[in-house]
Order: structure tokens, then sequence, then C-alpha cells
């Protein structure tokens, strides 16, 4: 049996366990925990901006009653330091960070998220280069995921169980922890594995034994340290 290699750890929404989800302190935290890349919710507001946030609405985590897609970029800010995709992209070209980008379905917009993180990226595309970071686009949406084939942008198609691997529109897979014990080899292969999220001992060493090639993670720090020591 070949040896096991350890898989990247992707700061799942930012040092989440440490700092609110998708701040910049959380992303700032993630560069200093040592993770190798980040992991993002994208969705648009109201004027087509991208903002990293994961629910419809701000009520969990700002304790605001507005709804992303029905307000603007300055209303949301005015209640909330939110980042937009191209802040986190800053961020991550500066430390050269790895991003997985998940945009959020079902949406008013259908497929105009995609669209317009397709312009951000191609717009970045020759500093991403230059930078040597990889980025992915990652969907729970199957037909997200199918209006990405022709982009030139790794794309990843999250699954819950593993019998959505057998209709995979993506590059790469997502399974979730769970689901990745789970999965067999022939149903993945050679599609890249992004996991998530593993944040115990045990999911973290799972990941490592599957063959994860990409491990998302609130607890980047805790997650090297058990894999170096492993």
């Amino acid at each position: 049996m070949a040896p096991f290699s350890n898989p990247l750890i992707y700061a799942h929404r930012g040092a989440s366990f440490d700092h609110p989800e998708m701040s910049r302190e959380a992303y700032m935290a993630a560069v200093e925990q040592g993770a190798d890349g980040f992991e993002t919710d994208l969705r648009l507001t109201k004027d087509g901006s991208i903002v990293c946030w994961h629910d419809d609405d701000m009520k969990r985590v700002a304790d605001c009653d507005l709804f992303i897609a029905n307000s603007t970029l300055a209303e949301i800010r005015a209640a909330y330091p939110i980042l937009t995709l191209a802040d986190l992209l800053e961020i991550a070209l500066k430390f050269k960070k790895h991003l997985a980008l998940e945009t959020k379905h079902p949406v008013p917009t259908r497929g105009a998220i995609e669209n317009e993180v397709i312009k951000t990226l191609n717009a970045y595309q020759d500093r991403i280069l230059k930078a040597g970071i990889s980025v992915s686009i990652m969907s729970f949406s199957w037909f997200a995921v199918a209006r990405l084939r022709t982009s030139p942008w790794n794309t990843v198609y999250l699954i819950p169980h593993r019998w959505f691997a057998l209709f995979n529109p993506g590059r790469s897979i997502g399974p979730s922890v769970d689901t990745l014990a789970k999965l067999h080899q022939s149903r993945v292969a050679p599609r890249k594995i992004f996991a998530w999220t593993a944040n115990s001992e045990e999911e973290i060493l799972l990941c490592r034994k599957h063959g994860a090639n990409v491990m998302m993670s609130d607890r980047p720090a805790f997650a090297r340290s058990i894999l170096e020591s492993a």
C-alpha cells in the first residue's frame, strides 16, 4: 500500500472556529495558522456585487434582518463589514493562498452568480497565474457545476451522498467527510477530492487515509498539528 500523503488544508470560511466566519479576521487568522488555502461561500447582492456569505439572510451571523439578494452592498456594509470576492482575492494573492469558491443555490438570480464569478476571475487571471495559486469553483447544484464546464477554472461538485458521485459534472469531487469514507475509488478517479468539513482528529485522519487532495477545516492550525504528528 502506498504511504498516506497529507491533503492541503483550506480554511473553511476562514479560521472560523476562532473568528466570525468569512470575516477579514478569520482569513487573516487562517494565514497565521498556516492554511494552504481559503474556502468561502458566494452570493450576489441586489446591485450585482459578489459577497462572501453563506446564508441567504444576515440574521445568524450579523443579527440583522437584511436578505443578501434584496439588499445593496452599501446597505449590507452599513450593517456588517462583509467581504467581497475581490477583497478575498486580494488577500489570497498577497499571501499566495489557494481558493475554493462555493456558489450558493437556489437563488433568485439563478446562474448569474457563476457568470459574475467567472468575469471576476478572468479579470484577475494574470495575477492568479503569477501568484501560482489555484482557484476552484464549487457548488451543490448540478446545474451550476455543469454551466462551468467550458470555464478555465477547476470545478468541484459537492456531494452529501456517495450516489451523487455517479452523476458528477465537475472536474473534481467534493464529498462530505462521512461520504468520503464510503466512496469507491472507481467513482472518484481521476478527479481530485475536496473533502468537507474536517474538524476533529478522527475526521482529519480520515481525509488523509481516504486520499483527499484538499481538506476543508474550521481549525487549520489544529488540522496541521494532527497531520504533522500522524
